[in-house]
């Protein structure tokens, strides 16, 4: 009986089976509703991006767990806000086959009403959809998703590591196979290589044969079925990769082979074929060991914190799992024990290891009030503390999210790699046809082959030779391998890189700029001298009311001041409290003008002063009247003329940006020998400089605080945020630098560099080693077997180069 082709899933049926609708016939009720839906969602041009190809039929999934998708303890487990008030989620997909099963899933998602983004990775099959929970929820997506044939589940990261582990675990069974197979092959292969040379009888030479087809068998279609299963993806979706290489050369090998075993003319090459699937598979375990090393990093940073926390409701103490805990919650922390999410300290006091967020190993004492941050460890006495943060948005969760998604990116130098990659293997699999024709019809006779060899022998052996030694996993590997291990490594300097394509560019950077207050310098500011015109108490109110509206590090200092050295009797409600940008504040009380701020401010309402201050300045005035001047120092930290020296070192250009007055920004610069740099600056001024250096072709960092210069910073190549776990801005940074010394950002560039320098090196490696050994494998100088030894250490060299960032 004839077979008719689905209309959705392309597939062949016995017409018996199929459904008739209209001119159409589907091979099952879930391919004919998906069919219907599309043409009703305009989306029917899906079968144009499908072509020729098939897909699975439908899966066919119950829709009664809906429900689970949006309870609160869902939600609060698998999502997330993002900096604009949506949801996001990361979904694992089931059923993505093709290119065109991505296109329609976002297709369809972004047609969606309430979703906002859906991005498909088609190698993970990792969706990241963020929505709009006012508008749709998530079990509306996961039905439409399911709608179309397709499932959705909440991607967890811990479920996605247990499943890597039992790979390599299956990965290792097929290698010892492999391995065990192989070593009795190759005694065999002693006795026959021997017979050459002391006349062995052939039924001898057949029985050893016999036996290299009994233990090759395994290897090539147990050991070597991930080569099999990789090119037949590769197949369905039309792209030629290294496992179809090495599955066409071991299997034409072993078919040439069967053929001499069964009477044909000259050797077999059984040995070859078990030595090129177990080289292979060797060198594939290595680089997930490789991968998994850098990676490991990760985990060991997850697995420090505790699984449960101890809460206190009602005097009772009850065990609760990090993600039961809310905010609001009472948690009690005993000597030894880690911070499990962030909180305020409600009774007693203690100092506290922070050097898994800082880097610093100096303990620091927290007491009534202070913050306390997810991952610290408590050293010497009891706390508890009410939690501000739940778990998921807490410091430290916050990090290895962070982490996970650096993980997952591409730096921008993978394109080209992609690039060059893209059709290499069809390339190499036409060179190999090719060369088998030319030295067929031409009867060459060169390379390395034993007298009683055929023409058709040689020929069909360097053809063999020139697919098993070309590399594109060699090639694969170059960029993502090295970005791993420089993530990695930059993770155990507490410097967070939210994508890996940072690295490349903070690696070419030209032109870093800097802050002042709080990046170059200290930010603990000091007064140093005051002069004060009146000191009516209640002018000193006044002062302190105004202080305490602002958390700028200036008003900070100078109230600290007034708190040690005055009384504050009342405090005063002003009115109309604004900030000046770059200069200050102004507010009224009883409709006196009420200022405080530096120079700039006061010049800018008429009032006749005039410091000729050299440091940092606070001036209050009432009305037209200066009451008091404040002058402030702030230290330079100590490693900062080491990281200018470093980056001058390295023909970067520096460029210092503050909205201090010049005697201070001048001050700074000729101590840290800095040329270039400009005051007086605001917020805008900042941005707009960095704009104008980028306009002109400059690879442009800037480095501040990430609040205060959240403008300047978000028109820069990448921003990096200095600080420690207590003011980390991730929202408004690229990366984010969790101690605040200095030194942590040479590190960043010390290892950006040598990360960007090995990618190159293993892609310099990559193209000369295939423009090399291909040419030499043509020629026939070299045997299968020597082939896939050189492609597994060509993958090795890539994987140990990259290895090598680790070391100082």
């Amino acid at each position: 009986m004839s077979k008719i082709v689905c209309n959705h899933c392309h597939l062949s049926f016995e017409q018996s089976i199929m459904i008739k609708d209209g001119d159409m016939n589907f091979c099952c009720g879930g391919c004919q509703t998906v069919f219907h839906i599309l043409k009703e969602e305009n989306l029917d041009s899906f079968y144009e991006k499908l072509g020729n190809k098939s897909i699975k039929a439908p899966l066919q999934v119950s829709n009664r767990d809906l429900e689970k998708f949006d309870s609160q303890n869902f939600l609060n487990n698998y999502t997330t806000k993002t900096k604009d008030g949506f949801t996001q989620i990361d979904l694992i997909l089931e059923g993505i086959h093709c290119a065109a099963c991505v296109w329609l899933n976002e297709k369809i998602l972004y047609d969606t009403k309430g979703v906002v983004q859906a991005d498909i990775n088609f190698t993970t099959n990792k969706a990241r959809v963020v929505f709009n929970k006012e508008l749709i929820n998530l079990s509306e997506i996961i039905k439409k998703i399911r709608s179309i044939g397709y499932n959705a589940y909440a991607y967890d990261s811990t479920l996605a590591n247990e499943q890597a582990n039992k790979a390599k675990q299956e990965f290792f069974v097929k290698i010892m196979v492999a391995v065990v197979c192989t070593m009795n092959i190759m005694m065999l292969s002693v006795g026959k290589y021997t017979g050459f040379f002391t006349g062995m009888s052939n039924d001898v030479k057949d029985m050893i044969h016999f036996a290299e087809f009994i233990l090759t068998t395994p290897v090539l279609f147990y050991s070597g079925f991930v080569f099999y299963k990789g090119a037949y993806y590769g197949i369905r979706n039309r792209m030629v990769n290294m496992d179809l290489l090495v599955s066409t050369g071991a299997s034409l090998t072993y078919l040439y082979s069967l053929s001499v075993l069964f009477g044909a003319k000259g050797e077999s090459y059984f040995d070859s074929v078990a030595m090129i699937i177990t080289f292979v598979l060797i060198g594939k375990y290595l680089e997930v060991i490789g991968k998994k090393s850098a990676i490991d990093t990760l985990d060991k940073i997850k697995s420090t914190l505790p699984l449960e926390a101890t809460v206190i409701k009602n005097g009772i103490k009850e065990t609760k799992a990090l993600n039961e805990i809310e905010i609001g919650d009472v948690v009690e922390v005993k000597i030894g024990e880690k911070v499990p999410v962030d909180g305020k300290i409600v009774f007693g006091s203690s100092s506290f290891d922070e050097s898994s967020l800082t880097g610093e190993s100096l303990p620091v004492y927290k007491k009534l009030g202070d913050t306390l941050y997810s991952g610290t460890i408590i050293l010497d006495s009891l706390v508890h503390y009410e939690v501000t943060k739940d778990f998921k948005n807490s410091t430290f969760s916050s990090i290895v999210t962070l982490l996970e998604d650096s993980l997952n990116s591409k730096p921008k130098i993978q394109t080209l790699a992609n690039q060059l990659s893209r059709g290499f293997s069809l390339i190499i699999l036409s060179i190999a046809f090719a060369t088998f024709l030319v030295w067929y019809y031409f009867g060459l006779d060169l390379g390395f082959y034993f007298e009683n060899t055929n023409q058709f022998e040689r020929s069909f052996i360097t053809a063999i030779s020139v697919v098993v030694i070309a590399c594109p996993c060699a090639l694969a590997l170059a960029t993502p391998m090295a970005s791993l291990v420089g993530i990695s490594e930059l993770a155990k300097k507490s410097l967070l890189f939210k994508e890996a394509k940072y690295i490349e560019t903070l690696a070419n950077a030209n032109l870093v700029v800097f802050d002042k207050t709080g990046t170059l310098t200290k930010g603990e500011l000091e007064v140093s001298h005051v002069d004060f015109f009146s000191k009516e108490q209640e002018n000193i109110d006044i002062l302190y009311s105004l202080l305490d509206s602002s958390t700028h590090p200036v008003s900070l200092a100078v109230k600290r001041y007034i708190e040690d050295n005055f009384e504050i009797k009342n405090q005063i409600l002003l009115e109309d409290i604004q900030n000046v940008e770059a200069k200050g504040l102004k507010a009224k009380y009883k409709d006196i003008e009420v200022l405080g701020g530096n120079q700039a401010l006061i010049d800018d309402f008429n009032i006749a002063f005039n410091s000729e201050s050299k440091t940092t300045q606070y001036i209050f005035a009432l009305g037209n009247k200066v009451i008091a001047n404040f002058e402030l120092k702030d230290e330079i930290k100590d490693d900062a003329k080491e990281l200018i020296d470093y980056l001058k070192s390295q023909n970067i250009e520096i460029m210092m940006l503050t909205g201090d007055n010049e005697f201070v920004a001048k001050s700074v610069a000729n101590s840290l020998d800095i040329k270039n740099y400009k005051a007086h600056l605001s917020p805008k001024d900042k941005a707009d400089f960095i704009k104008s250096q980028k306009d002109i072709g400059k690879t442009v960092v800037m480095v501040g605080d990430g609040v205060n210069d959240s403008v300047a910073l978000s028109f820069s190549d990448v921003a990096i945020a200095m600080g420690n776990g207590a003011d980390v801005s991730m929202m408004v940074s690229d990366v984010v630098l969790l101690s605040s010394k200095l030194k942590s950002l040479k590190d960043a560039f010390i290892i950006s560099k040598k990360t960007y320098k090995h990618i190159k090196q293993n892609l310099s490696f990559s193209l000369i080693y295939n423009a090399l050994t291909i040419p030499i494998a043509m020629a026939g100088y070299i045997i299968p077997l020597f082939a896939a030894l050189s492609m597994s250490l060509s993958s090795l060299v890539v994987v140990f180069n990259s290895l090598r960032i680790r070391l100082k």
